[in-house]
């Protein structure tokens, strides 16, 4: 494994799935003492809440599983510094990988979430934003396998 993997969870505005896929990959790398081995961050595709912290319901959700994301604040991709620096570009769903090849990222470092997921072939993490506070929870639990098994890959 490298000295430190590079990875970027990205949504559509930053404050639902990536700050929580960052706060649940943040977790994992902690509780198995890997912090030194990577850098991680989140954005969104689009500008709408730069500044904001996490939506309330996502920072809810982490906090019933003991992970705090409300210092996070969402910022937008910037493909001039972010293409360079991360190894890894993870969007939540097919339209955020979309919108990110037409900002020029790279194919070969884009990988969508749920494709290190072993127990899906869905491609996508359904936006919660609209809906009630069981989204936030399904998304929690997509998130958690999602991030596992991207863990497992980044470490073997």
């Amino acid at each position: 494994m490298p000295d430190q993997t590079t990875i970027l969870f990205v949504c559509l505005g930053n404050i639902c799935r990536s700050p929580l896929a960052q706060g649940i990959f943040q977790n994992l790398i902690n509780q198995n003492n890997l912090t030194n081995h990577y850098k991680i961050d989140s954005c969104g595709t689009a500008s709408y809440h730069t500044g904001n912290p996490p939506d309330p319901r996502s920072i809810q959700i982490a906090a019933l599983h003991n992970i705090d994301i409300s210092t996070q604040r969402a910022r937008q991709f910037d493909p001039k510094t972010d293409i360079e620096y991360f190894d890894y570009i993870i969007p939540m769903d097919t339209q955020n990988k979309h919108d990110l090849i037409k900002a020029a990222a790279p194919k070969q470092k884009l990988h969508l979430i749920r494709s290190f997921d072993p127990t899906t072939t869905s491609p996508d993490i359904p936006d919660p934003y609209y809906g009630g506070d069981q989204g936030f929870q399904q998304v929690h639990q997509m998130l958690q396998l999602a991030c596992q098994g991207l863990l497992d890959h980044c470490s073997s």
